[in-house]
């Protein structure tokens, strides 16, 4: 806005050309936002022309560089269909829950922040079943959540003050719905980890598949993870029972304290995905998931991570026929004690055109046995054995042999362990064979894997130079 000093500054002048008739004099033509004086010289009508402010700053009547947006801080829970706009900054001062029948809308560009705490006091973007959160970004605009300690403002992607060792400065963002789940003693429902019994907005779960949460579009989730329980940290982005009505597209979690992204059950697919720098696994998929990831690329990094891929099947004899798949992703890591991948717990579907790049260890398959008499039980190794899990097209790009890409384990009690023992030769050569006859095998350099094009220019990890 112009204050009351511009005002009468450009008015008086005006005023004194008018009268002078000067442009007809000079023949002279000022440029945009300049006036000709009568001596014909063309003069600026902005008093504070020679100030010049920081992103997301403007001058004040005072030529002072003040923040031109407003912090709104945001608790509690959204009832009614709301907008949160791109000229303000979000502060979530506690859970912020998007109850059933509203819809949060975020406009593209907008930057929500949360504050920090741990346990009652995390901050969390919580979509109950039947709630909906509408947030697309775009490659120029990405959405981005990230903690109050970073000094990102309106008009940027990247701050300053944090990096992606900065983990577990707020929560993360949990969405839940009505698609079906396969949790423990064939329950169809499921309580969010970390989300009191008696809070009925952490339930999630049903028997639509075809249930829509909304849409993710082109956000980034950053240094998220807050203690949510004792022993219990919060995902970047925790997907329960969410159906594939809901759009899930070109999506980042850089520098969080737990997984990257955690799917209990649910059918909703997810395209562009980028998680890097999490303190645990990269993908989590629990509770009989049965939707397709397209194009994903993990980064692990530092001695708390634990798997790229960590794949259980169901829990329960409900909805145990689904299958997820995996394809078309890269897996790397930066050092630590990282693993490629758990394949466990009945784990079920397809992996295809994946690489892992950097590991020291195996692919790993857990094998369960009957102690009488050491034959299969269902787990990832019989499954794999069946065809009922299937892994093709794999290139393993580090330092060892093509027999130690992949091993079996066994983890499920004394017994078993004694099977396994008895029988861990010959699992280790059905398990080699699978690979070779699967085209799984370690390279020089990979031949599948991620499309990165897709994380150019809007992603923390691709502008922080961190994208290989």
């Amino acid at each position: 806005m112009k204050n009351l000093f511009t005002l009468i500054f450009f008015l008086g002048l005006g005023l004194f050309i008018s009268s002078c008739g000067s442009e007809d004099t000079c023949d002279v033509t000022c440029p945009a936002n300049q006036v000709l004086t009568a001596d014909c010289n063309c003069v600026s009508t902005n008093p504070c022309e020679n100030v010049t402010c920081p992103v997301g700053q403007v001058t004040d009547s005072n030529c002072n560089c003040i923040d031109s947006y407003e912090t709104i801080e945001v608790s509690g829970n959204i009832d009614s269909n709301s907008t949160w706009s791109s000229e303000n900054i979000y502060l979530l001062t506690s859970k912020v829950v998007v109850n059933e029948g509203a819809t949060l809308t975020i406009e593209p560009g907008t930057i929500i922040k949360g504050k920090q705490g741990t346990e009652a006091l995390a901050t969390t973007l919580i979509v109950a079943r039947g709630g909906k959160l509408q947030a697309c970004g775009t490659e120029d605009k990405p959405i981005i959540f990230t903690s109050e300690l970073d000094n990102i403002v309106p008009g940027q992607k990247t701050g300053t003050t944090l990096s992606q060792t900065d983990l577990g400065k707020w929560g993360g963002v949990i969405m839940l719905g009505y698609a079906p789940v396969s949790t423990g003693d064939g329950d169809i429902e499921g309580q969010i980890e970390g989300i009191p019994a008696d809070e009925t907005y952490g339930t999630y779960g049903g028997n639509n598949p075809n249930d829509n949460s909304g849409s993710l579009c082109y956000v980034s989730i950053r240094h998220g993870g807050a203690k949510i329980a004792e022993g219990n940290e919060i995902n970047g982005l925790t997907l329960g029972g969410v159906g594939n009505g809901t759009t899930i597209n070109h999506v980042e979690i850089v520098g969080n304290l737990d997984d990257g992204v955690e799917f209990f059950g649910g059918t909703v697919n997810v395209d562009n995905l980028m998680i890097t720098y999490q303190d645990d696994d990269g993908i989590d998929i629990d509770q009989n998931y049965s939707g397709t990831i397209t194009n994903f690329y993990v980064i692990h990094g530092g001695d708390g991570t634990d798997e790229g891929l960590e794949i259980d099947g169901p829990e329960g004899s409900t909805y145990v026929d689904g299958f997820f798949t995996l394809k078309n992703g890269t897996i790397v890591s930066k050092g630590g004690k990282a693993s490629p991948a758990d394949f466990k717990s009945k784990a079920q579907g397809m992996v295809e055109n994946v690489s892992w790049v950097n590991y020291s260890g195996p692919v790993k398959f857990r094998a369960s046995f009957d102690p009488t008499t050491c034959n299969d039980k269902s787990d990832a190794y019989s499954y794999a054995v069946s065809g009922r899990l299937s892994i093709h097209d794999c290139n393993y790009v580090g330092t060892i042999s093509q027999a130690e890409m992949a091993s079996a384990y066994s983890d499920t009690g004394e017994g078993e362990e004694a099977c396994f023992e008895t029988r861990a030769t010959e699992l280790q050569t059905i398990i080699d064979d699978i690979f070779a006859t699967n085209n799984c095998k370690v390279v020089s350099s990979i031949s599948f894997g991620a499309d990165l094009s897709q994380f150019r220019n809007w992603t923390w990890t691709d502008i922080k130079g961190m994208v290989e």
